[in-house]
């Protein structure tokens, strides 16, 4: 069996970003590691070709009779920039105490090495072990997994299994593990406004045309209350309201206003009414201004009317949305308030649809849910009460992870999400790190779910 720890170390050496094509040499060497390692482990190793970065499929056990999980992860990681703000070499895995730093030690790297690592274990244990597991490891997650679903539409009947079993969520705390059983959509669009032909002195020519930067503060003003509601007709009908066991859940978490107040730098929270801020980041829809763009943005003052302005808009959406149908709702919306003597363009870009799987014994329970997805729901929370002293919390987390819509829309299949990032690992920012005190109690209970899952039993 292998040193999961010495493992991450060699893998976290790949510097795999995928939206850098100067990291073309790392992209292929995560792929290969990933792909190497599998085939040392039993697995038969395919490398699919994309558009873009291969998808690694990775199988074992033909046996029919035997439950089918797929376990999913990504070999790509984030830029590392900024480079002056780390402390320790990007890609070159530092243990300090009961971290290991590192680009990709918890996003991904280190999750999906956990996974590696009790799949090892039971392996080691017995070769024939009674569960067929297909491992798809691709290489786009951080660049929004533009291929993944074409892959997939293109290799349903080699793909189908019963449950998606992954770590790519967080946990509150090492004490406290959390199960995501729901993601928010995404909504990626740019609104572009253009007046003049070309940029305008504003001295010579202002007062007598609509700035479009003017145009973009009013237009963009338009869209929230002053309670932080999003105001556009239509926007929250097809929201459904939170479960009172999602509620109970949550509250189980402990958190108080007030410290996350402070984590973020807050004076005070801007919360639609009837909603905690906790809930607010789960439950709810939004509509956010993720930049601006027009005129000067250079030191001192240049006295210009810009011939353009844009605002990079995202809506984070919850179940029963649909991108297609807020895309709707929230265009529409915007072209009629678009003020007069400026042109607007709206540019669409990514688009990710969101995502539940209730968990057996809660209320409302979708009818026809997968025994096996049952099943492995059950086993998890058997195996972290077992390896955490306590049962673990079932919450929706605020994030975007379109794949997993995907997997259920083009196979059919559900997840089952056991978070092993903390709040402090500082996923996508510099000195990334992984707790391996979480590692070890997460290869625990990884072999432990798999092995419940596996035992004989009616399907």
């Amino acid at each position: 069996m292998f040193d999961p720890i010495e493992k991450l170390k060699e893998y976290v050496s790949h510097a795999s970003v995928s939206a850098d094509p100067k990291y073309k040499s790392g992209m292929v060497g995560a792929q290969q590691f990933v792909s190497g390692l599998l085939q040392e482990m039993g697995f038969a190793v395919e490398v699919i070709p994309t558009a873009l970065h291969p998808v690694i499929v990775a199988k074992r056990g033909t046996n029919p009779a035997w439950p089918h999980v797929m376990i999913y992860g990504h070999y790509d990681v984030q830029p590392p920039d900024p480079m002056d703000l780390w402390k320790t070499p990007p890609f070159e895995a530092t243990i300090k105490g009961e971290r290991i730093y590192g680009r990709g030690t918890a996003d991904n790297k280190g999750p999906l090495m956990v996974h590696f690592a009790a799949v090892g274990r039971l392996l080691e244990k017995n070769p024939d072990f009674p569960l067929r597991i297909t491992f798809v490891v691709e290489g786009e997650e951080e660049i929004g997994s533009k291929n993944f679903k074409t892959f997939l539409m293109a290799n349903q009947e080699k793909l189908r299994t019963d449950l998606v079993f992954l770590s790519d969520t967080g946990i509150p705390n090492p004490d406290q593990m959390a199960v995501t059983v729901g993601l928010r959509g995404m909504l990626a669009f740019e609104v572009e406004l253009t007046g003049p032909n070309s940029d305008l002195h504003s001295g010579l020519h202002g007062g007598v045309l609509m700035n479009p930067l003017q145009a973009l503060a009013e237009l963009c003003a338009s869209l929230h209350t002053p309670d932080g509601r999003v105001n556009i007709p239509g926007f929250y009908d097809d929201v459904v309201e939170p479960e009172p066991w999602e509620r109970e859940q949550l509250a189980k978490l402990g958190l108080k206003e007030a410290d996350y107040a402070a984590f973020l730098g807050l004076k005070e929270f801007h919360t639609p009414p009837g909603y905690t801020p906790f809930e607010a980041i789960r439950f709810l829809p939004t509509l956010e201004f993720n930049g601006f763009i027009g005129g000067y943005q250079g030191e001192g003052t240049k006295t210009v009317i810009p011939a353009k302005a844009k605002a990079k808009i995202t809506c984070r959406l919850v179940p029963n949305q649909t991108p297609d149908g807020m895309k709707k709702v929230i265009f529409d919306a915007v072209r009629a308030r678009c003020p007069k003597g400026v042109t607007l363009t709206i540019h669409e870009q990514h688009v990710a649809t969101p995502y539940v799987a209730i968990p057996p014994d809660r209320t409302n329970t979708p009818a026809g849910q997968s025994p096996v997805l049952a099943r492995g729901f059950r086993a998890l929370d058997q195996a972290v009460t077992e390896v955490w002293g306590r049962p673990p919390l079932y919450l929706r987390e605020g994030g975007s992870v379109g794949l997993i819509a995907d997997l259920k829309q083009v196979l059919g299949i559900d997840a089952i999400m056991p978070g092993l990032c903390l709040p402090e690992d500082n996923l996508h920012a510099p000195n990334e790190s992984f707790h391996l005190g979480v590692m070890r109690k997460g290869i625990e209970m990884s072999e432990r779910t798999l092995a419940k899952l596996a035992e004989p039993t009616g399907r």
